[in-house]
C-alpha cells in the first residue's frame, strides 16, 4: 500500500500519447509532449494525402505539427488547435479519449458554429 502512495501519478497527457491514424488510415499521428502542452505531428502519410497537400504548395506532410498545443480541459478531453494541412489554417479542437485505443477529435470553424468530428484509433 505504501509503495503505491509513492508511486508518481501519471499525468492526464499520458493516455493520449501514442500513435494514432485516421478514419481512412491515410495518415499516423504520433502525440507528444511540447512543453506543458501536447502535439502530435504526422510520421506516416498515403501517397495521396501527401500529394493533395503538395499539391496546394504547402510544406511537406511528414513532421507537420496537425495537433497543435493541447492542453487538458477535463479528465479525459484536451482543447488545442488541430492543423489542416490541404486548406493551410488552424481551427480550435477538442480530443477526447473514448477508450484507451479510441480519440474523437473534433475541430471547429467560425467561432465553434460549424465543426467537424473524426474518430482516430491508436496503432
Amino acid at each position: 500500500m505504501l509503495l503505491a502512495a509513492a508511486a508518481p501519478a501519471v499525468p492526464p497527457s499520458a493516455a493520449i500519447l501514442g500513435t494514432w491514424h485516421n478514419p481512412k488510415n491515410s495518415v499516423a499521428v504520433r502525440t507528444g509532449r511540447c512543453g506543458d502542452k501536447v502535439c502530435g505531428w504526422v510520421i506516416r502519410a498515403s501517397d495521396k494525402a501527401k500529394s493533395d497537400v503538395a499539391d496546394k504548395g504547402y510544406p511537406p506532410l511528414i513532421g507537420t505539427a496537425l495537433l497543435r498545443d493541447y492542453k487538458a480541459d477535463g479528465k479525459r478531453r484536451w482543447s488545442g488547435q488541430i492543423y489542416v494541412p490541404d486548406m493551410g489554417r488552424a481551427f480550435g479542437s477538442s480530443v477526447t479519449m473514448v477508450d484507451g485505443d479510441t480519440l474523437n477529435v473534433r475541430g471547429c470553424l467560425i467561432g465553434g458554429f460549424i465543426c467537424k468530428s473524426q474518430i482516430w484509433r491508436r496503432d
